[in-house]
């Protein structure tokens, strides 16, 4: 371990403002092994300042095996501390962190000690640092408020008077810790701590900042969807999607839903940690009466009132079996884009809430559609950056479409709807475009800017060359990434103040980073989907004091693949990009306050690339799939307005198409062995009602090719469907079919005459019957290999959902 200094500046006292303690905190704890703090107050807006730290370090720690130990004590005086922040630190527990709270009874406890060691476990070398004053941990004494702190520095030898000053610091700290007064921090003493807190009226100048205010109230937009979540749910639906842009406040909206409801226990789910963190800190500042736990890594802290778990570890079978499947009765699950990968799938299909909130800032309905139906085809509430630009919720931007002359698209291999990124490294790690992209900067940007680049090489490349470029005018940048060696909450931090003007980074910052005070975006990588341009553009729209508008860099050059530009910034729908460019110019439709200016370059290449654009199926696919991010199903293909009879002449089916352009050997077996039932009995079946399709889904949740259903079980579950979809429940059900319930004789029997009937062939316009009444089970008339079984119901169910949303958008006898 290197001998790294745990002091960025030579001055001993701190006195707040321009010379605030937090970056010396922030770079203490990136580089401690032992951290002990000992503060009379800890408000929720200080510890946000510090928890994204200790988090990193935490994750070093367990990535690297690195030392870490942080203990923390506060205290109960004058009921100051706030119990959403007491929650924010007995989540660390599992972790190793120590949080003790001293209980003042009648004393006063004013303490403000930040003590930091690093050290190998030989103990080979020391250093260790200490600041002591009047800063609690509260937003403003870290940041902004006169306060004065002095720092005592360990120096060697041992023996040295200053090395035993620091060591009486500490010796005075574990007095404290170990003191009779000083208690565990656990769930259960926050309980009893919220029912006697009588916080005083009037506080100390300095303790309690406006955003630790208990009153949290929801923005314009989030009390439409608040109001539109509960018409929703009044229809009848368990399950909904709400659509809401990048800085507008979904996770606040799911806080605000989960409360007006009055939920008992919470699931929340995400992919990253870093939305998980955020995800809880929210949850527990609206609703600090609930205890609050992850489910990730180490951490499965799963009896917790309010969990936030990843989707990695909940989404297996072993992690599933410990709950029960009415656990929980609201659900979140976040960035529900992912949603179509299997480990959402499982969750989505083990656990049965009252309701189940999906969340994302997919901006158009294209990339919707697979979603859209694991919520039961109910989008509740959508707005999207527009909306927010409009209702002043996110500041406008100003787009600059640049021509990337330096770097030609069409030498470079294009496969399964990427760039090869060695070859795409070679191109952007040149003097030439980096002095391009500069000349560019230098004239647009305004003062923090965070730029997205292809790989860790090149993000190192664009920073060396910048402060190169730039060390006359003093800028200077920094390259952050896995394996940079400044950690990001530090560079953010960085950044904020001012210290540099650009990050460069690779994929740290699409998701879950929010820094209000960025206000340029330099795009210089193409964009694999339409949701990751957004989250990128997202990441400089929240407002801050300091910020009129966001201004956006994107650097585009020759090929088909930057064609989605057009679609997100208003100008043209995906698919009519070859009918729409070449002709009078379009309006975008854009916020209040917004622009784009586009290069002539990019124009004309536009034009002469969709004049000789004249796609096949299979293109139409691939740009599909680049469009998306992800290969499309079916119901995506059918919501982009492509034409399936075009991919039946081409290519016998749809299913028949993916497996061609598909590595998954087992996927190609599956529809080699069973096209004809894929396209004859599903994607080519006729519904007059939505019947069928239910009965098909049913079939599937019950297992039914595996163990065939009896026909009460697969009529019951199938109600239970149906109820689903209330729009289509209604529309194909009497009034007096839907007074039945779902174990009844009359349900059973109309069930059986409707489409089970139609099933087992009574319907005597059938080609082929595919399946049998045997013993009273619905039985089909052909095997599936048990262990292509997973890749075959996951065909069913894409064809499936791909039927009920044809059948929803039909008109209404």
């Amino acid at each position: 371990m290197p001998h790294q200094s745990l002091t960025i500046r030579e001055n001993l006292l701190t006195t707040g403002d321009d010379d605030s303690l937090l970056p010396q905190l922030i770079h203490a704890i990136n580089h401690a092994t032992e951290i002990e703090i000992a503060v009379s107050f800890v408000q929720p807006s200080g510890l946000d300042l510090l928890l994204p730290s200790i988090y990193e370090a935490i994750e070093r720690k367990n990535a690297q095996q690195r030392p870490f130990q942080l203990r923390i004590l506060t205290s109960d005086y004058l009921h100051i501390t706030h119990p959403s922040a007491l929650r924010a630190l007995v989540s660390l527990v599992d972790d190793g962190v120590e949080a003790r709270i001293f209980e003042a009874q009648n004393r006063s406890f004013h303490l403000k000690s930040y003590i930091f060691v690093r050290s190998d476990e030989a103990k080979t070398f020391f250093n260790g640092t200490a600041f002591i004053g009047s800063n609690n941990i509260s937003k403003s004494a870290l940041t902004n408020a006169h306060e004065w702190c002095l720092r005592l520095d360990y120096q060697a030898p041992d023996d040295s008077p200053q090395a035993a000053q620091f060591h009486n610091i500490r010796a005075q700290y574990q007095k404290l810790f170990d003191h009779p007064s000083a208690k565990p921090l656990t769930d259960e003493w926050i309980n009893d701590y919220i029912k006697r807190r009588k916080p005083p009226t009037l506080t100390l100048v300095g303790e309690v900042d406006r955003e630790d205010s208990d009153e949290y109230v929801p923005n314009s937009i989030q009390l439409e969807a608040l109001d539109a979540l509960t018409c929703s749910r009044e229809s009848g639906y368990v399950r909904g999607l709400v659509v809401m842009g990048t800085g507008m406040g979904k996770t606040w909206l799911s806080a605000f839903d989960a409360k007006q409801i009055g939920a008992k226990r919470i699931l929340f789910v995400a992919h990253r940690e870093e939305i998980l963190i955020q995800a809880h800190n929210t949850f527990v500042k609206l609703w600090p009466e609930k205890s609050a736990g992850y489910y990730h890594g180490k951490s499965k802290q799963q009896q917790k009132e309010m969990l936030f778990a990843s989707v990695q570890s909940l989404g297996r079978e072993e992690h599933l079996d410990k709950f029960k499947r009415d656990d929980f009765d609201y659900i979140v699950v976040d960035e529900f884009h992912h949603a179509s990968a299997s480990t959402y799938l499982n969750i989505l299909n083990y656990f049965e809430p009252k309701f189940l909130l999906g969340l994302t800032a997919t901006p158009e309905r294209t990339d919707q559609a697979n979603i859209l139906s694991l919520c039961h085809d109910n989008l509740v509430f959508e707005r999207n950056l527009v909306h927010g630009i409009d209702s002043d919720i996110l500041v406008p931007f100003h787009y600059y479409g640049i021509w990337d002359e330096s770097v030609d698209y069409s030498e470079i291999p294009w496969r399964n709807g990427k760039f090869d990124p060695e070859a795409l490294n070679a191109q952007f790690a040149t003097m030439q475009r980096a002095k391009h992209i500069f000349k560019h900067w230098n004239q647009r940007q305004q003062s923090r800017t965070l730029a997205f680049c292809i790989s860790k090489k090149h993000a190192d490349f664009m920073a060396e060359q910048f402060n190169a470029y730039f060390e006359p005018q003093g800028y200077t940048a920094l390259a952050v990434h896995s394996d940079s060696s400044i950690p990001r909450n530090e560079a953010l931090s960085m950044l904020d103040r001012g210290e540099v003007q650009v990050i460069f980074s690779v994929d740290l910052f699409n998701e879950g980073t929010d820094l209000p005070s960025i206000d340029t975006v330099l795009m210089l990588r193409p964009t694999e989907s339409n949701i990751i341009f957004i989250q990128q553009l997202g990441r400089g729209l929240r407002r801050h004091t300091d910020k009129s508008h966001l201004v956006v860099l994107d650097f585009i050059g020759n090929h088909r693949s930057f064609l989605n530009k057009r679609e997100v910034l208003g100008l043209s729908p995906f698919k009519d990009q070859a009918a729409t460019i070449g002709k009078a110019p379009q309006q975008p439709t854009l916020g209040k306050g917004c622009f784009t200016n586009i290069d002539p370059q990019i124009i004309d290449f536009w034009k002469q690339l969709t004049e000789r654009l004249r796609f096949t199926a299979e293109q139409e696919f691939e740009n599909l799939t680049y469009h998306l991010g992800h290969r499309p199903r079916a119901v995506e293909y059918y919501r982009q307005g492509y034409d399936f009879r075009k991919v039946n002449q081409q290519h016998n089916s749809w299913l028949e198409l993916v497996a061609s352009k598909s590595d998954d050997t087992e996927l190609c077996q599956v529809v080699a062995e069973h096209h004809e039932f894929f396209l004859d009995a599903i994607q080519k079946m006729s519904m007059t009602r939505c019947f069928k399709a239910v009965l098909l889904e049913a079939y599937l949740e019950l297992d039914g090719f595996n163990l065939p259903p009896s026909m009460e079980t697969l009529a019951a579950k199938s109600w239970q469907v149906l109820s689903r979809y209330p729009t289509l429940k209604a529309r194909d059900l009497s009034a007096k079919n839907q007074r039945l319930s779902a174990d009844s004789q009359a349900w059973l029997k109309y069930w059986l005459d409707n489409p089970i009937n139609a099933f087992v062939g009574g319907n005597s316009k059938q080609a082929k019957v595919w399946f049998a009444d045997v013993d009273g089970k619905l039985t089909a008339k052909f095997d599936v290999n048990p262990s292509l079984l997973p890749h075959f119901n996951n065909c069913v169910k894409e064809l499936v959902d791909f039927q009920l949303a044809k059948y929803a958008d039909r008109p209404a006898k």
